[in-house]
């Protein structure tokens, strides 16, 4: 049942009623513990199904173009593609992997906002014709070596987040876009939409509000130069949560129906990323170390347990330059799990959590509370499945850790019913009955 990041072949355990994830984390603790204690994923694939259900319960008439980078695992790919998601490419390797899935060209876009020309080229040798750009040196790149490309002008949102600096922003203003737009004529670009991004931080609908007024303007201007436009990208931005989902639709559905109203021809699209996959991967990682400190080295995170009583750093064997990459630009979006059982009365200690690389930069939780942990013991993070499988730093001999793929045998069903097979689309899918093995007072059927 095991698989890694570049395996092409792997399996997924079908779980019977009765079996739950915890069941399988506990299994593969038992299993690490005994044979090397490293750090592993469980990814819960009927979760990807579900979020595709939702999805489209509250916004169908909007098509998902999965964004790549932000899980490219295979399985993740195989399965979005046999539910008939688009796919959102940034480089010419993922625009491989999913090509290799059997997905159309027509159903991947290139939303690289700094292409290769040598990427360029490739996108036009197979095809993939959508893409995006938000100033005219990438206009005159795309011009020269995509004579086929349609492309999407990105402009920007006005999303200034509690007025702190964001990271490096993409889009073009709405002023400039007649400038862009005027390139692309003399150019002989095909400019087909427009495309904007909301970030998931963002907690101020009104930014939608804007985005949509402005993208109606650019294609207004567009029709002023001949350009026949199609397509509108809302970018992705969707934290996975059902009501954030409707939140945002009930903002921008009324917005939709006046500025792109069905039976327009406009094709509207958005880029979800962890939306689908964030929720579907558990993360179980191991203590290789500890420490203990004076309770007044934590300057802050969590209230104090007594100035009298020790705190405790822990070193784990995964981090920043593994699968916490993502730390290193955002906060964790997860709470760590002690995985042993320990007593409700338990004092708990002041805490911090660290990768292995003894680097300050490897800091995955700077505060919080736990009970005192010992070498060997384990902690488990959910919500892992976004921007947590990029290739592994060489730190530390770091391995990548294992993937474990799961799905109930209701969400098979369900995907069955939708017209899925493992004969059709999912080629790489090999279903085999769980066999795991529990102690006797949590013993379950496990007949297939």
């Amino acid at each position: 049942m095991k698989g890694f990041i570049d395996d092409a072949n792997y399996s997924v355990g079908l779980l019977d009623e009765g079996t739950n994830l915890g069941n399988v984390i506990d299994n593969y603790v038992n299993e690490h513990t005994l044979t090397g204690k490293n750090a592993f994923f469980v990814g819960d694939l009927g979760k990807i199904v579900k979020k595709h259900s939702q999805w489209q319960n509250v916004v169908a008439p909007i098509k998902p173009f999965y964004t790549v980078k932000c899980n490219s695992t295979p399985a993740v790919l195989e399965i979005l593609a046999a539910l008939g998601t688009g796919f959102a490419c940034s480089s010419k390797n993922e625009i491989v992997l999913v090509q290799e899935l059997g997905v159309s060209p027509e159903n991947i876009i290139y939303i690289s906002p700094c292409k290769q020309v040598s990427q360029i080229k490739y996108a036009a040798k197979v095809g993939v014709n959508i893409m995006t750009c938000d100033n005219d040196v990438e206009l005159k790149k795309i011009a020269r070596n995509h004579p086929n490309a349609k492309v999407l002008l990105h402009i920007a949102t006005e999303d200034n987040i509690g007025g702190e600096e964001g990271n490096m922003k993409f889009g073009t203003t709405l002023k400039n876009c007649r400038h862009l737009l005027e390139c692309a004529k003399e150019l002989d670009v095909q400019i087909i939409g427009v495309k904007f991004h909301v970030s998931s931080a963002c907690k101020e609908s009104q930014v939608y509000v804007h985005a949509l007024s402005d993208a109606r303007c650019v294609f207004d201007m567009a029709g002023e130069f001949g350009f026949k436009m199609n397509m509108l990208d809302i970018g992705g931005g969707f934290t996975g949560t059902e009501f954030q989902l409707e939140e945002v639709n009930h903002v921008i559905s009324p917005l939709l129906d006046v500025y792109f109203p069905e039976g327009s021809g406009i094709k509207i699209i958005s880029e979800p990323g962890s939306y689908y996959v964030s929720s579907a991967f558990t993360l179980a990682v191991n203590i290789i170390a500890k420490k203990v400190v004076e309770n007044d080295k934590f300057s802050s995170g969590v209230e104090k347990t007594g100035s009298d009583e020790p705190a405790f750093m822990y070193y784990m064997n995964d981090g920043v330059y593994g699968s916490f990459a993502c730390k290193l630009s955002e906060d964790l979006n997860t709470i760590p799990e002690v995985h042993k059982k320990y007593k409700e009365d338990e004092p708990l200690f002041t805490s911090s959590l660290w990768g292995p690389s003894c680097d300050e930069l490897d800091q995955i939780v700077e505060s919080c509370l736990l009970p005192e942990l010992n070498v060997g013991d384990w902690l488990i993070f959910d919500n892992m499945g976004a921007d947590s499988f990029h290739e592994p730093s060489a730190f530390n001999d770091f391995q990548r850790p294992a993937i474990y793929y799961m799905m109930s045998f209701s969400d098979w069903y369900e995907m069955q019913d939708a017209g899925i097979t493992s004969d059709t689309m999912m080629k790489n899918f090999f279903f085999v009955p769980s066999c795991i093995q529990l102690n006797q007072e949590d013993s379950f059927s496990t007949e297939a």
